[in-house]
């Protein structure tokens, strides 16, 4: 920015966009100074490098609104966690299942995982039946991330919401096996 520039020669652009053409560092910086605005480099790896005519500090504050807005959008995805046990029963099961949609329709990731107590660890078919399960009830709004996988002594699973696209690629699939 300014006299931090250090090309001889830079290619004018002013603050509406226009060609100034190519002049000497010290002619563009004059310009700039008559107009009251600052010259900024804004493509110094270009041949001869290419300066602006701006306001620098409008142009911070404007970037740093965008930066902001840019922020805002973006959305964070959260990892919920579910426990149950080899040996849940039915209502039970269904409470958790309800839980599971709610994270998942939030757009919230969801790990669900089975702890074995115990002998239970023998059984680990039963969990792996019971998270098969839970994953096939909620494959209208989750894609299995992460199949039920044993990991010391608990059985973990990962549930992703499924995206807009992926459902509409569901929905066909449903159609087509309903024609046949």
């Amino acid at each position: 920015m300014n006299d931090a520039i250090r090309a001889r020669e830079v290619r004018v652009v002013d603050a509406n966009g226009d060609q100034l053409g190519i002049m000497s560092a010290r002619d563009a910086l004059s310009v700039a100074g008559d107009r009251g605005l600052d010259l900024v480099e804004v493509a110094p790896n270009a041949k001869p490098p290419v300066c602006r005519i701006m306001d620098y500090g409008k142009h911070r504050y404007e970037q740093s609104k965008r930066d902001k807005a840019a922020k805002k959008k973006q959305k964070i995805t959260n990892i919920k966690e579910i426990r149950m046990s080899p040996k849940i029963d039915e209502h039970d099961f269904d409470v958790k299942f309800k839980a599971a949609e709610r994270f998942l329709k939030s757009g919230d990731k969801v790990k669900v995982s089975v702890r074995f107590r115990g002998r239970e660890i023998v059984h680990s078919d039963l969990a792996k039946t019971k998270l098969d399960k839970l994953a096939t009830q909620l494959k209208d709004v989750a894609v299995v991330e992460r199949p039920p996988k044993l990991e010391g002594r608990q059985m973990i699973a990962v549930l992703a919401p499924r995206t807009d696209s992926q459902k509409a690629e569901t929905s066909k699939a449903e159609t087509v096996e309903a024609n046949n």
